[in-house]
Parts: structure tokens; sequence; C-alpha cells
């Protein structure tokens, strides 16, 4: 973990402690000056996971930035009374980046998510972000990434996005990071917002911190996935009075 920020552990896993503009100025002056960097965007599901999982536990700490996204990451740290600024979401870290790079005209590539979406995805991201250069697309759906990793070796992009779900994403960066120096960060099913297939939720329900509801509400088989909370907070708690 990179020491440019403070940061506050919860479940022995790292989260900087900064706000989500702070991070987009630091994570767009490495790409300028092409330091190799790994973000991953961390939710109480991926904390669980790899509470569970000690080799994707240890792969989080090579990451450079490990961001709150997802309020329970925040209740987490309250309850650790060592309070995080914000939640920095991976869609909006992701947005922001593309907006920038169509602004500087910087290259990004994009592995992840179903034919038809990656398909989808170019046209949108054509439309909204016409200074962006593609330097390549490939869906998520590979048994060998050979052919990928020796297409992004020869692009060289400033930013790798892989939406392919954890623990899949962070374990394929990991994997390939050293073939370019430039930002790699796993964005879950952030490419079906980005190509329209899905639909991200109100502003209102972001605000209110009830995106999960949201998407809860929409595809039910996700309250499988919501049922790790109460276990991830019980677990917290028994953090804060073991550090009291």
């Amino acid at each position: 973990m990179q020491p440019s920020f403070p940061t506050v552990t919860v479940l022995d896993v790292p989260f900087i402690k900064t706000t989500a503009t702070q991070l987009l100025e630091t994570l767009q002056q490495r790409i300028l000056t092409q330091q190799n960097t790994f973000v991953v965007t961390a939710n109480p599901e991926i904390v669980m996971y790899a509470h569970h999982n000690a080799a994707y536990h240890q792969l989080l700490q090579t990451a450079d930035y490990i961001t709150p996204d997802g309020i329970g990451i925040l209740d987490g740290a309250k309850i650790l009374k060592q309070p995080l600024p914000e939640r920095i979401t991976g869609f909006d870290t992701l947005t922001s980046l593309l907006q920038w790079a169509s602004d500087q005209h910087r290259s990004a590539y994009f592995v992840g998510a179903k034919p038809e979406v990656i398909a989808k995805l170019k046209n949108s991201l054509t439309r909204d972000y016409p200074g962006l250069i593609i330097a390549g697309m490939h869906d998520g759906y590979f048994t060998d990434d050979t052919a990928i990793i020796a297409d992004i070796k020869r692009t060289q992009p400033d930013m790798v996005f892989a939406a392919l779900g954890f623990p899949k994403q962070e374990e394929f960066i990991a994997q390939h990071r050293h073939v370019t120096n430039g930002l790699w960060m796993g964005v879950g099913g952030s490419f079906d917002v980005l190509a329209g297939t899905v639909d991200r939720a109100p502003k209102w329900w972001q605000t209110h911190h009830l995106e999960w509801l949201y998407r809860t509400l929409k595809e039910p088989k996700r309250l499988k996935r919501i049922a790790v909370i109460p276990h991830y907070l019980h677990l917290v708690r028994q953090q804060a009075r073991r550090q009291r």
C-alpha cells in the first residue's frame, strides 16, 4: 500500500482515508508519470471474502489503493471510531477517469462483461467520451488470457479496466499488471451500466446510501450477497472491542 494516504484497517483490509477528488488527482498524476498503479474498490462482500480466503487477502495487500466502495465500509470505520471522509465508488472513479482521459486524449483498455455488452460499450464510450483513445476491448468470457495480455502489452494503455467481478478481476490484475505501467482497476459490473444494459440507481437512492437496496430490488438474486453484511458488522464490532 502506497503511503500517500493514511489508512483505516477494517478486518485487516487497509482503506485509504481521503476524498474522491484527492484520489482522482493522485491517480491522474501517477498516470502522467507512468507509475504502475493497482486500485481495488472494496465493499463488505470483498472484505468478507478476503477474511475467509488467505490468498485473496494477501493479494489485496499488493494493491496501491483500496477504496471504500460501499456504505458498509463507512459504517465499519465508524464502529472502529476511525471515520472515513466519504464513499469512493468504483463507478464514479471510473467515469471521472474516463472524462479526464477524454479531455486529455489518454488511452484505456477494457476487459470483461458479456460479448453483447462490450459491443454496446464501444458505442457508448465513443459517444460519451469522444476524446478517449480505446486501446482495446475484450469480453470477460475467455479461458486463456494470453492474446489479451499480448494486446495490452502491445498497445501500452494509460489505464486498464477489468470488469470480471471479484476475485477474478483482482487476480487478473495482480498477475498481469507488470506488462504496462498504467493504472489497473477492477470495476465489477460497471461496463453494464456504461453500456446502458443495466440502470444505475437514481441520484436519490445514491445520496441516501441506498444504492444496494435499489439494486437488490431490481435483482433479487443479490439478496444472498447482502446477507454477508450482519456477519461483517459483527466481526467489525469484535475488532473494535479488541482495540479498546
